[in-house]
């Protein structure tokens, strides 16, 4: 019987004579991989699949709400690790300084254009964005200085 090579692992199996087609071995890591890639191309090029993995994604974050409250809460290793990487990645991002601010903030030389933009409030503790209000900016006149 002829054997194949597995593309995740590179190790000799014997296909399934019911899938001639068949490239990845029988391994659980090996059939992870491939329906992983699978979704993955399934997602660029299926609209329908795209639409009905989002509606399904938002009805499972509805029923689970607290989901991520409660993760953090029984995973304190989690937490701290997760707060150790984000003060790596913080100080990577902005330097010697350890603030953060958007590449697109204003600075004041010029007006915003109209439109609907994010507005959080300034605290140089919080990186995360918890109490955004989306705002519509209409220029209502422009004072000579």
């Amino acid at each position: 019987m002829e054997k194949r090579t597995c593309l995740s692992c590179g190790e000799l199996f014997l296909f399934r004579p019911q899938n001639p087609t068949q490239t990845y071995c029988a391994k659980k890591t090996c059939q992870l991989k491939r329906r992983n890639l699978w979704q993955k191309q399934k997602l660029q090029t299926d609209p329908d699949y795209r639409e009905n993995q989002t509606r399904a994604q938002q009805e499972w974050m509805k029923r689970n709400a607290n989901y991520w409250q409660k993760y953090r809460a029984s995973h304190h290793k989690y937490v701290e690790h997760n707060r150790v990487m984000q003060r790596i990645r913080n100080s990577k991002i902005s330097g010697s300084t350890g603030e953060i601010a958007k590449m697109d903030a204003s600075t004041g030389s010029h007006y915003p254009a109209k439109g609907i933009y994010l507005l959080t409030p300034q605290s140089r503790k919080k990186i995360a964005k918890m109490d955004v209000w989306t705002v519509e900016l209409t220029l209502i006149s422009v004072q000579a200085v």
